[in-house]
């Protein structure tokens, strides 16, 4: 029986987490222990994200509550050496590219344990990032680096240590949107009819941080959406800047964070996107539905050369010009990548009890 330790560093990871869940339930070859890296009462962590997900909570919350990176990465480390002293295991699964997935992925190698990156290979080549330190990081240490496309398969493949394994099983949050598109519900007061508006979403806090810049693109986008509704569900940081800049104004309707089911058909049934979040342009492709990202690249590169994503970085005026494309039905041909095929937690479960 192989013991396989997951662990998540943020409410995004479940996302990703809860397909390798129900994949390992459905096999005899395998058991799972689910750590958390934050507090139980997280309240990120609204209860409704488990059962929206059909998964469990956490077994273990490590109780890491910070903003400083330093401090998340040493208080993690502790933590997690101090759980595996108490829990043996045969292979440790981290997800993305958090300050405490690095953490944890470190952790694990100084117990000489295999470990196992989901998502490994994605780059932005910006070492300003302090992502990009976390990436390069635990792909150089993992056993296993489990990629989503081709670009990500080749760096993972150029860079990977020796005795190490890549391994393109796809895109996991495929699984997931697959799994719950029967499930999806409208958000609740809001008589939405599909393809009649947009959807803003924002998060990135370096362009939280520049509020100028960030007015002219609220501005730019709102005029060239031409009458157009446009939906922001926002939540923290996002909420409150976003509230502070725009005027009151009938066409931008401001909602608290929605549930997972409701945001999910929210977004599925929109018009198009306007994002700066990697998982909503790549959810956007999986729909067909047109997305224009805020950021001047992605980790996801198949989502601009396969599926429907366009990115205009933080330029007004290009996303006037792509906005005004949205609006009008002119938006380019857009297809499934490979792979993403609601299969990915299969095979990455497959390849770990072999």
């Amino acid at each position: 029986m192989k013991r396989i330790t997951i662990v998540a560093g943020a409410r995004p990871n479940f996302v990703k987490v809860a397909p390798l869940i129900r994949a390992i339930e459905k096999t005899d070859g395998a058991s799972y222990l689910l750590v958390y890296a934050g507090r139980e009462d997280d309240p990120t962590l609204e209860p409704s994200i488990f059962d929206d997900l059909q998964m469990p909570r956490p077994t273990v919350f490590l109780g890491v509550d910070s903003t400083s990176l330093n401090e998340i990465t040493s208080r993690v480390m502790a933590e997690f050496d101090a759980l595996l002293e108490r829990q043996p295991t045969d292979v440790v699964i981290v997800v993305d590219d958090l300050a405490s997935t690095m953490a944890a992925a470190i952790v694990t190698k100084k117990r000489g344990l295999k470990l196992a990156h989901l998502v490994a290979g994605t780059r932005s080549f910006d070492m300003n990032m302090p992502k990009e330190v976390n990436r390069l990081v635990i792909d150089a240490l993992s056993d296993y680096l489990f990629t989503a496309g081709v670009k990500s398969n080749s760096v993972a493949t150029r860079e990977q240590a020796e005795g190490a394994g890549t391994y393109m099983v796809g895109n996991i949050l495929m699984d997931t949107l697959r799994f719950n598109h029967q499930r999806l519900t409208p958000p609740a007061n809001l008589n939405l009819l599909s393809s009649a508006y947009l959807v803003f979403t924002l998060n990135r806090k370096a362009l939280l941080a520049d509020e100028e810049k960030l007015r002219q693109l609220l501005e730019a986008m709102i005029q060239a959406a031409d009458g157009t509704p446009i939906i922001a569900p926002l939540r923290g940081q996002a909420h409150d800047v976003v509230s502070r800049l725009i005027n009151l104004n009938s066409q931008f309707s401001i909602l608290n964070s929605l549930n997972y089911l409701e945001f999910g058909w929210l977004t599925a049934h929109a018009k198009g996107i306007i994002t700066d979040s990697g998982n909503v342009a790549e959810e956007a492709t999986f729909n067909g539905v047109p997305c224009i990202t805020l950021n001047s690249y992605t980790e996801h590169q198949e989502t601009v050369s396969i599926g429907s994503n366009v990115l205009v970085g933080e330029d007004p005026q290009r996303l006037s010009e792509e906005v005004a494309r949205m609006v009008r039905g002119e938006w380019k041909q857009s297809a499934l990548p490979d792979r993403w095929d609601g299969r990915t937690a299969e095979r990455i479960v497959q390849i770990l009890i072999q």
